[in-house]
């Protein structure tokens, strides 16, 4: 999603553009079964104080939605270090706050590139949902709208009831909802079906080369340039180079000696598919917030995701967290038919942080970073493009790009 829609942005200023990728097809990776919410309101980090009381809990629970595998890995160490740090209150609320101005800006360039082409990617306006168990946390959380509106957000507090009102599907829950926040202009899409689109837009461009199944091995530097992309398809070269190679982009900018703070952190999803009779299941997007599962509708499909694992193998299915998800599915949404479900398993290459790094490399004069987007990488895609877009074209940043330099 990152890379293909900062290719169509540049290709767009009138670069030339070559798009590499080492898979067949595009968002065949981390955006292929996401969760699918757009979620331009709610873009707090996941490293907050509210993360770090619940840490010691989470760590001894089989049904986490947080498990921690070490690992004799210094990047492991090192980003779990950065995410502790980044628990504390002050650098939550100031990286809160940075992190919606990029997603304003997200959300106002994809909605005019779906204003200049429309796509159909599922994409659905019906609002968010978060809805949480513990009056605790439920005033926690208000205390955050009340802080987000002052950045623009427009959003509410609901009542259990009012919840429920809002979105009926939530009925099986009855007494267990305290509360919910409720933002009207949440949407929800397939990611990977927009990023498939784009891609097909690309392929038809003229200044737009697209090299699939071709693999980065190396960036080949000279004199504080990068010369050439090196790939399995051979050399590559131009004037400036962009890396949004998710988790890939490590090993890349580790070659050049820049070591960059991403950690692979593995999550979930179940594809539902829906009968024409789809009673029971949510129309609204919702977040079970003490449970950390999102579900969104795209088109006849309920995308389910959840749980983050630290340190698991990445892309292997574990039958265990699966199994736990679908009984809390089931236990939540008692009307959900589970028997056709797909199952997916993706990482989502997160900074300790949530903050995307984007903008010039330090490794070579030439080379431009966006990496980073984590869970938030379908809200932030287009913000994070247009704003690499303006850095490289030598324009007026759209936002302050100083909380994101790499």
């Amino acid at each position: 999603m990152v890379g293909v829609t900062t290719a169509h942005l540049l290709a767009r200023a009138g670069h030339e553009v070559a798009l590499v990728d080492e898979r067949a097809g595009p968002a065949l990776g981390s955006s292929f079964a996401n969760g699918g919410q757009l979620s331009y309101s709610y873009v707090a980090p996941l490293a907050g104080p509210g993360t770090l009381a619940e840490m010691p809990r989470w760590l001894f629970r089989r049904d986490s939605p947080l498990r921690l595998r070490y690992r004799c890995d210094p990047a492991q160490w090192r980003w779990l270090a950065g995410f502790l740090s980044a628990c504390r209150a002050s650098v939550a609320r100031a990286s809160t706050a940075q992190l919606l101005s990029l997603s304003y800006l997200s959300r106002d360039t994809l909605h005019a590139m779906l204003d200049e082409a429309p796509m159909d990617f599922g994409l659905t306006r019906t609002g968010k949902l978060i809805v949480y168990r513990s009056a605790a946390l439920l005033e926690k959380a208000a205390a955050l709208v009340r802080y987000q509106a002052a950045h623009g957000a427009q959003q509410r507090v609901l009542s259990s009831n009012e919840a429920i009102a809002a979105e009926p599907a939530l009925a099986g829950l009855g007494g267990k909802i305290a509360g919910a926040v409720f933002t009207p202009g949440e949407e929800a899409g397939d990611c990977h079906r927009f990023t498939d689109a784009l891609f097909q837009r690309l392929q038809r461009a003229s200044n737009v080369a697209v090299h699939m199944n071709t693999r980065v091995q190396r960036l080949r530097r000279e004199r504080g340039r990068i010369v050439a992309a090196q790939t399995s398809e051979g050399d590559l070269q131009a004037d400036a180079f962009v890396v949004a190679s998710g988790i890939g982009s490590r090993p890349l900018l580790a070659a050049l000696g820049q070591r960059v703070p991403l950690y692979p952190l593995k999550g979930y999803s179940l594809s539902v598919p829906l009968a024409a009779d789809s009673a029971g299941v949510p129309a609204i997007s919702v977040t079970d917030y003490e449970r950390r599962i999102v579900y969104a509708r795209l088109g006849d499909v309920l995308r389910i995701a959840a749980m983050v694992d630290i340190g698991a193998p990445p892309e292997e299915i574990d039958a265990s967290r699966m199994a736990t998800l679908r009984r809390q599915v089931s236990e939540a949404f008692p009307r959900l038919d589970l028997s056709q479900a797909q199952a997916w398993a993706g990482v989502r290459p997160a900074t300790p942080t949530s903050k995307p790094l984007i903008g010039r490399s330090r490794a070579a004069g030439n080379l431009w970073l966006n990496i980073g987007q984590g869970a938030l990488g379908f809200t932030l895609a287009c913000g994070s493009a247009a704003l690499l877009t303006a850095q490289l074209s030598g324009l007026r940043p759209p936002i302050d790009p100083a909380p994101f330099q790499p």
